[in-house]
Formats: structure tokens, C-alpha cells, sequence
């Protein structure tokens, strides 16, 4: 059953996602605004997180919503657990303010979803080129962060197995202290139920967790990701303890 589910789940997202992409282009054609284009890929995004809650059982519990700035005009980096491709299509869904991802120019490739993202304000990089890609992102966070978008980031880098931990990169926190706003750390379980590069999903929650704003104001980049990891790895170990059996053995 899961995986007939799983099967028309991703065949549902293949359908749907084709005429939300043409809006996008023919708007963008059209001369309509960032924000328009961004509420096209919005709705799709949230209709794949709807989609998966009703034919595949996934469902999505968040706590620390009121942590986030009220603020128009308050910028911030958001430092996300990264374990499964479903954080990427629930974040946007879920937060008060358009997202700008930060991505690899690969993606831009990808039929369809590729051509979506090249059509919002993102800002994509060559890794091959760190150093000119981190100055990209530098200027266009700052641009983007001044029109009210948060800057998101994936400080692992890549999808990470259950109960594991990647290696925190501090680009996110550099770009944050250049800038002068705060980071907000999130840990999301959502390899409980979508396990990293797996084609078959199983119901069940996906707890979010949003920590408090984290002042970047004369912090180091390095040390300030160290406090974010350490909030995040201990969130995901209360979060999901069958994952981190040290964590069981320490709470009997």
C-alpha cells in the first residue's frame, strides 16, 4: 500500500506541477512581479505538502511559529535540518514570508521544476567556484533580504540520513553576519517518514521545530554555526529519539 501511495503521490506532483510552471513563465512573460511569480510556485509547493498529508498520511506538526519576526522589514537566514526532499516544498509553504533558496545551478536543468525556480528570485551557484559563489550570494541575499525575502539554507549542505549529522558549512551564518540579521535555526524529523533518497514513504508526523531568532551582530561565522548546530542536533534528538539511541539510554 505504501507504495502504491508513493507512486500517485509522484505522479500527482509530475501532473500538476506542469501547468503551475506554465503560469509562472507565461506571467513572467506577461511582466508580472517576483511576488506574483512567488505565489504560482507557492501554491504548488503547498498543494505537494497537502497532497502527501492526504494520499500518502503525512502530516505536519509545528511548534515555535511565534518565533519568527513580525517585522516587514525584518530580514533572516534560516538554517534548516536537511533529510529528506519534503522540507524543501513545506518551508516555503509554511513561513509568513517569501523564501529565496540558495541552490546548486544544476537544478536549473531540471524539466519543469528547474525552469519554475530559474523564474523566482533564488539565488543559484556554481560550487565548483566557492569563492565567487559565496560573493553572489552575498549580494543578492543582502538585495533580497532588504525587499522582505528570508533567505533559506541547508547548512549540511545535502539530504542527511536519519539520526545523523552532517557537516554544518558556516555560509549561512556569513551571510547573515554580512548582512546584520539573524539566523533561525529549524529542525525538521522528516526522514521519520520520507527517508533520504527513497522512493517509498510511510505516514506518519513530521515534527517542525523553529528556535528564537539568533543575533548575528558581532559573531563570528563559525562560532555562531556551532551554536546552531548544537541547537538543532539536540531539538532532533527530543524531536526523534528512536533515531539517537544515546538519547534513549540517557532518558529511561
Amino acid at each position: 500500500m505504501a507504495l502504491i501511495r508513493s507512486i500517485l503521490h509522484m505522479l500527482w506532483m509530475g501532473i500538476t506541477v506542469v501547468p503551475y510552471t506554465l503560469a509562472i513563465l507565461l506571467v513572467r512573460m506577461l511582466g508580472a512581479s517576483s511576488r506574483t511569480r512567488y505565489r504560482i510556485a507557492r501554491a504548488w509547493l503547498k498543494l505537494s505538502v497537502d497532497s502527501a498529508r492526504v494520499i500518502m498520511g503525512i502530516r505536519t506538526r509545528i511548534t515555535g511559529m511565534e518565533h519568527l519576526p513580525a517585522a516587514e522589514n525584518q530580514g533572516v537566514v534560516l538554517l534548516v535540518k536537511h533529510q529528506s526532499t519534503y522540507e524543501t516544498f513545506l518551508m516555503p509553504a509554511i513561513m509568513p514570508r517569501p523564501l529565496a533558496y540558495v541552490f546548486k545551478k544544476e537544478l536549473l536543468r531540471v524539466p519543469f521544476f528547474g525552469w519554475s525556480i530559474g523564474s523566482l528570485d533564488m539565488i543559484h551557484i556554481d560550487r565548483g567556484q566557492s569563492a565567487r559563489a559565496f560573493v553572489k550570494v552575498v549580494q543578492q541575499g543582502r538585495a533580497l533580504l532588504a525587499q522582505g525575502t528570508w533567505v533559506i539554507m541547508f547548512p549540511e549542505g545535502t539530504r542527511i540520513e536519519r539520526g545523523q549529522a552532517g557537516q554544518y558549512k558556516s555560509g549561512g551564518t556569513r551571510l547573515a553576519i554580512d548582512t546584520g540579521v539573524p539566523v533561525v535555526p529549524v529542525a525538521v524529523t522528516s526522514a521519520r517518514v520520507w527517508p533520504r533518497k527513497a522512493f517509498i514513504k510511510r505516514p506518519g508526523v513530521v515534527d517542525v521545530s523553529i528556535g528564537q531568532p539568533i543575533p548575528s551582530v558581532g559573531r563570528k561565522p563559525d562560532e555562531l554555526m556551532q551554536e546552531v548546530e548544537a541547537w538543532i542536533e539536540s531539538e532532533m534528538r527530543r524531536l526523534d529519539p528512536e533515531a539517537y539511541p544515546e538519547a534513549v539510554s540517557s532518558n529511561p
